[in-house]
């Protein structure tokens, strides 16, 4: 199965950068890209790929330990940024960051001990992807938008272990189903 780690913003958070990417999607230019329906926005902490059902529960107890590890902690969507010269663009995040930083590290190191193959390390970035594009793409209109753009702050207080469903039926603008696998609650409460 193909799993991830995440963050799952609250509705709340969901709803307003909804707002702001509708407007994106009036913009000129945005047919071009493909952009991300809001049941898959999330904050990806670890992505893992293709796991072996039988390490699922090593990997889950290793992300129970890492959530109990963390702390709860303070998090806002809020502007944005591309990879890829446009071929993803996303919106970031302002808060403890470092703390979500952190928690990226445990993920990782949590699917490297249960032993999922991670590949090489790369320094974490938060960043919540709405839209993608096979070509390089000018974002700047976009990326104009998302810097004025400042959500709400929430507290995270919950690791989620998401499997993600690709499309299989072909038809176009079918998007990734996301099921939760597993939810621990941070600190020695949860």
């Amino acid at each position: 199965m193909r799993l991830f780690a995440a963050v799952l913003p609250p509705e709340r958070a969901l709803a307003e950068l909804g707002s702001v990417v509708d407007e994106l999607r009036q913009l000129p230019g945005a047919d071009d890209l493909r952009w991300t329906g809001r049941p898959g926005w999330h904050f990806t902490l670890a992505f893992y790929g293709e796991v072996d059902e039988d390490v699922v529960p090593e990997l889950s107890a290793r992300l129970e330990r890492a959530a109990r590890r963390t702390e709860p902690f303070g998090l806002a969507v809020r502007g944005g940024g591309q990879f890829g010269q446009g071929r993803a663009l996303w919106a970031g995040a302002e808060g403890d960051v470092t703390v979500m930083r952190l928690l990226a590290d445990r993920c990782e190191a949590a699917a490297r001990k249960a032993g999922v193959e991670m590949g090489g390390h790369r320094r974490y970035r938060a960043h919540l992807t709405v839209a993608r594009s096979r070509e390089a793409v000018d974002v700047r209109p976009y990326l104009d938008r998302l810097d004025d753009f400042a959500g709400r702050p929430w507290t995270v207080d919950e690791l989620v272990l998401v499997r993600s469903n690709l499309p299989r039926s072909g038809v176009a603008g079918e998007q990734p189903r996301y099921e939760a696998v597993g939810r621990w609650g941070f600190g020695a409460g949860g």
